[in-house]
């Protein structure tokens, strides 16, 4: 897992952001800069329901092949007692539409089911069927398989993209890269450059919209926001950083046996 964000001093707290964790980001006392924008104030838990104003829907992109854990099922792995797909829509409990793009699945009630044009034709296909579906003004645009995210974490960043407005906001890790499926985005905006791209990268698509880049706190045991799921090993480590669920095995050596 990776440490706690670091990053340049004097970055902007953001107004009216959820109380936090013990707070990790940027030192005060210097110039704004990469890799913070902002950053959010550490106080109480990320895991209750934070009330928005903001009218948002949300897309989540479920419809990768997985080949970094053997072409499984990722979205449907368990991590502390839910699988990768239900904590991520637990943490959008605000969203007016909640649209899942991959395959249709049990388990997700509130969830419309969209698919890529080719399926697993990459994030890009998948975004342009997910936002084709979306009504509110911002959309939480987000991967399924984040076992740490959590409602305050996609209040903190619609706080952060609308004081002042801008195109969108995005979580950024220790080392300042910004991670483009852990972001909010005006849908009107993005749906502008969406239909102007003929790329294949998320990052070739939001980096020119200038989103601000948000520091959060890091949460008990080292958990992270972004931290995502991509192979065998990680899974691992996020069951070990999740309070233990009965059927949630590991192999001898420790590394998780799916799902």
């Amino acid at each position: 897992m990776p440490a706690a964000p670091r990053g340049t001093p004097g970055a902007a707290r953001v107004p009216g952001s959820p109380p936090g964790l013990p707070y990790a980001g940027p030192e005060p006392g210097a110039a704004p800069g990469a890799p913070y924008d902002a950053v959010v104030p550490a106080a109480g838990p990320y895991d209750a329901v934070v009330p928005t104003a903001v009218p948002y829907d949300a897309v989540v992109l479920a419809g990768g092949e997985a080949r970094r854990l053997g072409g499984g099922d990722k979205p449907g792995v368990s991590v502390g007692g839910l699988t990768l797909i239900e904590r991520v829509v637990a943490a959008v409990p605000g969203a007016a539409r909640l649209v899942v793009v991959g395959p249709a699945r049990p388990g997700l009630p509130r969830g419309e089911f969209a698919r890529e044009d080719p399926p697993g034709g990459g994030p890009i296909p998948a975004l342009r069927a997910g936002l084709a579906r979306v009504q509110a003004p911002w959309v939480a645009l987000l991967a399924a398989d984040l076992p740490f995210l959590l409602p305050g974490h996609v209040a903190a960043l619609l706080a952060a993209a609308g004081t002042p407005p801008r195109a969108g906001a995005v979580l950024v890790d220790e080392d300042g890269r910004e991670q483009w499926l852990t972001g909010v985005w005006r849908t009107e905006t993005l749906a502008r450059a969406l239909a102007g791209y003929e790329g294949r990268s998320l990052r070739g698509l939001l980096g020119p919209l200038d989103p601000v880049r948000l520091g959060l706190p890091v949460g008990d045991g080292g958990r992270v926001p972004w931290f995502d799921c991509d192979t065998i090993d990680d899974v691992a480590d996020a069951r070990r950083r999740m309070p233990h669920a009965a059927g949630e095995a590991t192999e001898s050596g420790g590394r998780a046996a799916l799902p």
